[in-house]
């Protein structure tokens, strides 16, 4: 077995190039997710080691002497982070030249040509669903017979195996919890609108959902859901229970937590006994009466992607979701006393001064608990890239996802909406959903409540103002 080191890399301050979210980037308010999909073959890897180095605060110097203990090298990269990535894959080869580096994640399942062309230094790059590709280099098996691997050959010919079938005895993987324990510090994973500290687990791979712009299920997961079993979920959660000292909340990162309703209705009824208290990813159609029974389970909340609040985007962008639909269902978790993070994006297909209004006023009218506003960011790999290049609204000759901060941009640009107006929406969007009387005295009632919380909030409310500054010195120099 090769001495393998899985690595999330030294990036842009704050930024979570390995968030299980759609979007690698700085958001508003500092926050990393768990490197689960580094963590995933890290748990299939004897004697692995996994070093996740932004949310630990290592920099480069810290982490390029580990190249000199290890034969191989596995980071997980993402379009905006792939240049970063591919310099600190040039450090650890200076430090020891006879390691191998292998890259994973959505840039090079969908373009492993290109990114294997653009980084000389990368000897292979493992696509689509890469647990046990990179299990069996790390095993030392003949490159030249691993499905799934796209690698560099003596003579400098990248080669392209064949596929490797999708995964479906989902059982089959470890959990990636111990991975967890082993090598991370579980209190450095902070997310505002998670109890703190949390862990994050997937339960299945997938989504039914065909958002065109979701990047995940485009590249990586597909679009089956395919689940473990309730047995095996529950058995991860009473580890995670019984080995996170002071843990306040799990959260299940599937794409779509309650596209299968009668398995998440039977983990609810089991995370009821077990007394713990957890949160999902839910598409806004959930039935009143599987909300209760997600509720009597312990569910706090729900991160929910409203996405727009005009019908027609969300017909461009293949969403399945009804206007009519996603205010009965808020309406119903107002009332079941269920939280909402609302996630809505800005600069999709169809979009106008006018829908931008109308998504801000939806937000207002729907009053999640908080709230996400992105940009829309067309990933190669996605029907949103495809279409974007069709039609003219995207250069990709000269498209840029982040700034030289990790501060997200608009790359998205129509005739009759610019840049500078999509990227502006942000903080407008912001502004007049927080800045109102009912939403002020909310937050204020709970930070009376809760010392922790006030704390909490003061922290992200200095956050969100330098956030807020930089981001409009990357709208002026995206102008510009």
């Amino acid at each position: 077995m090769m001495r393998t080191l899985f690595l999330q890399a030294p990036s842009f301050d704050g930024f979570d190039g390995g968030a299980g979210s759609r979007y690698q980037a700085r958001r508003e308010i500092k926050s990393f997710w768990f490197p689960t999909w580094l963590a995933q073959p890290a748990a299939l890897v004897e004697g692995s080691k996994l070093v996740d180095a932004p949310p630990h605060r290592q920099s480069l110097a810290d982490v390029a002497p580990m190249a000199r203990d290890h034969d191989l090298v596995v980071l997980h990269t993402s379009t905006p982070s792939f240049s970063s990535d591919v310099k600190v894959a040039e450090r650890l080869k200076a430090e020891n030249p006879n390691i191998k580096v292998g890259l994973i994640g959505a840039k090079v399942a969908v373009q492993a040509e290109e990114s294997l062309r653009d980084a000389p230094v990368v000897d292979f790059v493992a696509r689509n669903e890469f647990d046990f590709t990179v299990k069996d280099v790390a095993e030392g098996r003949d490159w030249a017979s691993i499905k799934g691997l796209s690698w560099r050959n003596r003579d400098g010919v990248l080669v392209h195996n064949a596929d490797r079938p999708v995964l479906e005895d989902m059982d089959s993987l470890p959990f990636v919890s111990p991975v967890y324990k082993r090598d991370l510090d579980y209190k450095k994973y902070f997310i505002g609108y998670l109890k703190h500290p949390y862990v994050s687990i997937y339960t299945g791979r997938g989504c039914k959902s065909r958002c065109t712009f979701c990047l995940w299920p485009q590249t990586v997961g597909g679009h089956r859901y395919r689940t473990r079993s309730v047995g095996n979920v529950i058995e991860e959660i009473r580890y995670i229970r019984d080995n996170f000292p002071g843990l306040k909340e799990i959260f299940f990162d599937d794409d779509t937590f309650t596209d299968d309703l009668p398995r998440a209705e039977a983990i609810a009824r089991e995370m009821g006994k077990l007394g713990v208290t957890w949160s999902c990813n839910a598409k806004a159609n959930v039935p009143r009466e599987t909300l209760k029974v997600l509720k009597d389970g312990g569910l706090r909340l729900l991160l929910v992607g409203y996405e727009s609040g005009n019908q027609q985007i969300l017909h461009n962008i293949k969403k399945g979701m009804r206007i009519d639909v996603a205010r009965r269902f808020t309406k119903d978790c107002h009332e079941l006393g269920i939280m909402i993070h609302g996630t809505f994006i800005l600069g999709l297909p169809g979009e106008t001064t006018e829908t931008i209004r109308e998504t801000i006023q939806f937000a207002i009218e729907a009053n999640p608990h908080t709230l996400q506003v992105s940009l829309a960011a067309p990933y190669p790999g996605t029907f949103l890239f495809d279409q974007a290049q069709k039609e003219g609204w995207l250069d990709t000759a000269h498209t840029e996802y982040v700034d030289a901060h990790g501060v997200q941009i608009a790359p998205l640009a129509y005739p009759h909406l610019s840049h500078t107006e999509i990227f502006n929406g942000v903080e407008e969007f912001y502004r007049k959903f927080y800045f109102r009387a009912p939403k002020i005295a909310s937050i204020c009632g709970e930070m009376i409540r809760d010392r922790q919380m006030l704390v909490r909030r003061l922290r992200e409310g200095v956050e969100f103002f330098h956030f807020l500054r930089e981001r409009k010195t990357a709208g002026e120099q995206q102008a510009a």
